[in-house]
């Protein structure tokens, strides 16, 4: 249904940006999207070199539920657009001090059964911890995610009030003390607080309201879309272009331009195209799904900025990455889809990237994603594609990457210890000779290729001051008509927070107030949330 007709400029082509456009555009309105790259996705771009193709951001397919309610939007679904496939295991974890990995399953009975082989008593603990976690994670999508926090109605909702005080509990409680209160053994520990990596922050300075990412992993489970996080891009990418968005790559946003005077309203938005020409588009609202960051302080003058420099100095940012994109000949069969590394003292690990005097742990805790595990089409026939991601203090100073051992000396020597600690723990030990495409990125590179806060690899992190309501508004409280969405405004980090966020700065421009995703096309009220999807998904054995 048509709601309005109003000129929109959007500024990002990543997740957010792409899938604000397109339901602005759904609602009638003339959207035009600008995009300062050749290629759209933004964090989740794609890089290709010598029959190697690697995803150079996100790599978990969690939350399948707010995809496909997303693409219910639009009356189709997920599993319409893409393959997707359940992951078994979902993860390996090799851990500092234990000889054998442990294997995370792919359904919840697997992963209490595989708790109480390592921990007796573990796997009941689980089922309580992971109650505990769909209960939070229902609330939350219901009440709090899908909301812009304009109104009390929600957090006085029955359920919320009857909960207050265990929602206080786990607000005040760190992730880390809640798993350690769970569980006994330090690998279980780790695979219970990791996930607050995936929000930009520490297992110690994370709230234990986010154990709720644990009903994600360990009992809906890990997807992967063959084709990759490109074939997620593409897809949305295409339904806004159907709903009728102008699209345009290379538009490298210069100004949001405002009405002079004490109440500045959006006017417009100047751009530079590839060849360095200026060009304005003029617009009655303005949605930046670019770095808040940036906007506020490059894009806006002084006097219209809601978040400037002295309110960026009180905020903490997630941590920077070292990535390193390693196309291998042969096999590397110790690890998995997804693999884990971590290290015996975390609290050593995190206070280096996260404390007063930030430097690059090491050892460090860092991840690696081998797609070709799954998806042949990634990597030449029998070779292996590796994406190996080290969590580094937000920090410029590290420097960038580059291809084949061409970027600056940090970048180089943390991917080289971290490739040291692949061959070392699968045994691969001939794996630097079997690399024939490098390439690695810094935290330079975030900052200069996605105008990146710090040079942070995710946003601000989800810290008790950062989340929620206390993350900041999508809504510019000095400019009338700018808007904001993506993973450095609210609801946060991740693909499907991206996702989210698009929905309420729809809402926003429509004056809803509910904390429900919108109503699909045959649902029945505005707060329907539909099941996670069924069909169109397969799973995986083995890796």
């Amino acid at each position: 249904m048509i709601v309005g007709s109003e000129r929109i400029v959007v500024i990002g082509g990543g997740i957010a940006g792409l899938a604000a456009s397109a339901l602005l555009a759904r609602d009638g309105h003339r959207v035009t999207l600008l995009e300062g790259r050749e290629g759209f996705g933004g964090r989740a771009g794609s890089w290709s070199r010598d029959g190697f193709r690697f995803d150079t951001g996100p790599s978990w397919y969690l939350m399948p539920e707010v995809f496909d309610h997303f693409f219910r939007l639009f009356g189709t679904s997920a599993a319409e657009h893409l393959d997707l496939e359940r992951l078994d295991p979902g993860y390996r974890v090799y851990a500092d001090g234990y000889d054998a990995p442990l294997d995370i399953r792919g359904s919840r009975r697997e992963n209490v059964e595989l708790f109480e082989s390592v921990e007796p008593g573990a796997g009941a603990a689980l089922e309580r911890y992971l109650d505990s976690a769909a209960s939070t994670y229902d609330i939350a999508r219901r009440r709090f995610l899908y909301t812009n926090f304009d109104g009390v109605r929600g957090l006085l909702a029955p359920e919320v009030l009857r909960g207050a005080g265990r929602l206080t509990s786990l607000l005040t409680t760190s992730l880390d003390r809640f798993a350690a209160r769970t569980v006994r053994d330090r690998r279980l520990r780790q695979v219970l607080g990791y996930p607050a990596v995936f929000l930009g922050s520490s297992p110690t300075a994370t709230p234990a309201m986010y154990h709720l990412m644990s009903h994600m992993d360990l009992e809906q489970g890990v997807f992967y879309p063959r084709g990759g996080f490109t074939a997620v891009i593409e897809a949305i990418a295409s339904i806004a272009a159907d709903a009728g968005v102008d699209l345009v790559p290379n538009a490298r946003v210069t100004a949001i331009e405002l009405t002079e005077g004490a109440d500045p309203t959006v006017t417009g938005v100047t751009f530079h195209d590839a060849a360095g020409a200026s060009h304005r588009v003029p617009a009655h609202r303005v949605v930046s799904a670019a770095d808040l960051h940036h906007t506020e302080t490059e894009l806006l003058p002084a006097h219209a900025r809601t978040y400037p420099e002295s309110w960026w100095r009180r905020r903490t940012s997630g941590p920077g990455a070292v990535l390193a994109m390693l196309g291998v000949r042969g096999e590397v069969p110790g690890l998995a889809h997804h693999t884990l590394f971590f290290t015996e003292d975390w609290r050593e690990n995190f206070g280096r990237i996260f404390g007063s005097n930030p430097s690059i742990p090491d050892p460090a805790s860092f991840y690696v994603c081998r797609p070709s595990a799954t998806d042949a089409s990634v990597a030449p026939p029998g070779d292996s594609n590796l994406f190996v991601l080290v969590p580094v203090p937000a920090d410029v100073g590290i420097g960038r990457g580059g291809e084949d051992g061409a970027g600056d000396r940090l970048v180089e020597a943390t991917a080289d210890r971290a490739i040291a600690v692949i061959a070392a723990a699968t045994g691969a030990n001939d794996l630097v000779e079997r690399i024939a495409v490098r390439r690695t990125v810094g935290p330079a590179d975030f900052a200069a290729d996605l105008n990146s806060w710090r040079g942070g690899a995710l946003g601000p992190a989800h810290t008790l001051r950062q989340s929620a309501f206390l993350r900041g508004s999508n809504r510019s409280r000095r400019v009338q008509g700018l808007l904001y969405a993506g993973g450095s405004s609210v609801p946060g980090i991740g693909l499907p927070m991206c996702l989210i966020s698009a929905e309420n700065v729809v809402k926003r421009v429509r004056g809803d107030r509910s904390s429900g995703p919108l109503a699909e096309p045959e649902a029945a009220g505005p707060g329907a949330v539909g099941p996670a999807p069924a069909s169109g998904v397969r799973s995986r054995e083995g890796a």
